[in-house]
């Protein structure tokens, strides 16, 4: 089992820069699949960006591909996600998800395909 916390969220305004940052507790975060996801008051969880176990993989969200980089360092059970020229649609409240499947045929945008979530913190982009 692992427990997840994030940390990085904020007001800023459209075109500014945040780095959500997602803190993993045990001893097997490298072998999780880890994702970002958002939901806004009023709508579906939606996806935001995804990597592989070793990092070497990542997916994103078109509405954030070019803007958002996900990152993460298995020595230190992180996952971060950088938000560059951020706009007032990216106000939402950002969660971090962890995905313990070992198989083939990743699902990364499913929220269903997650085993482990965080509480969530709130990123609000003013115009």
């Amino acid at each position: 089992q692992v427990q997840l916390v994030e940390s990085g969220g904020g007001l800023v305004q459209a075109g500014d820069s945040l780095r959500l940052s997602c803190a993993a507790s045990g001893r097997t975060f490298s072998s999780y699949r880890m994702g970002w996801f958002r939901q806004a008051p009023g709508k579906e969880r939606e996806f935001v960006a995804a990597i592989t176990r070793s990092g070497g993989g990542t997916y994103y969200a078109d509405s954030v591909k070019g803007r958002f980089t996900i990152s993460r360092d298995n020595a230190k059970n992180t996952v971060s996600l950088q938000m560059d020229s951020l706009k007032p649609d990216d106000t939402a409240v950002y969660y971090c998800a962890a995905d313990r499947y070992q198989g083939s045929g990743w699902s990364f945008s499913r929220p269903g395909e997650y085993d482990y979530w965080g509480q969530g913190t709130q990123v609000t982009v003013s115009s």
